[in-house]
């Protein structure tokens, strides 16, 4: 897993504790990496029936933990607006779900957007601190 901590290495012998790391970060990567383990089969599936929907699902999946983990190593504005592209490449995924269930190409999305709705509700917090 990446280095979600902000705080520098502390040298041996210092007695300075370490930063601790920041709980919400740490919790909403990880979420992101299970939903991708998620969707796996979902976007397996899609691709057989619309390769365009599957390739914008993945893209937009992928760029959940990216922004993330970018954001956690930026400070003041510049991390909040990652959480908030992370926030709404969530709102993607959910909407192209959605849309590969109407189209009627796929059926078992609850735990995908179970996760989404945990991950959005992480980032809105995490983007308006």
């Amino acid at each position: 897993m990446s280095d979600l901590s902000d705080s520098p290495p502390v040298e041996a012998g210092s007695h300075a504790r370490p930063r601790r790391k920041d709980s919400t970060v740490f919790h909403v990567y990880a979420r992101s990496i299970e939903l991708i383990r998620a969707l796996r089969p979902l976007v397996r599936g899609l691709e057989g029936r619309d390769k365009d929907l599957a390739r914008q699902l993945r893209k937009a999946a992928s760029s959940i933990p990216l922004n993330i983990a970018e954001g956690n190593r930026r400070t003041g504005k510049d991390k909040s607006y990652h959480f908030r592209v992370a926030a709404g490449s969530a709102a993607e995924v959910t909407a192209a779900l959605e849309v590969a269930q109407a189209w009627g190409h796929l059926e078992h999305t609850r735990t995908a957007l179970d996760l989404l709705d945990q991950i959005r509700a992480m980032l809105w917090t995490l983007s308006n601190r």
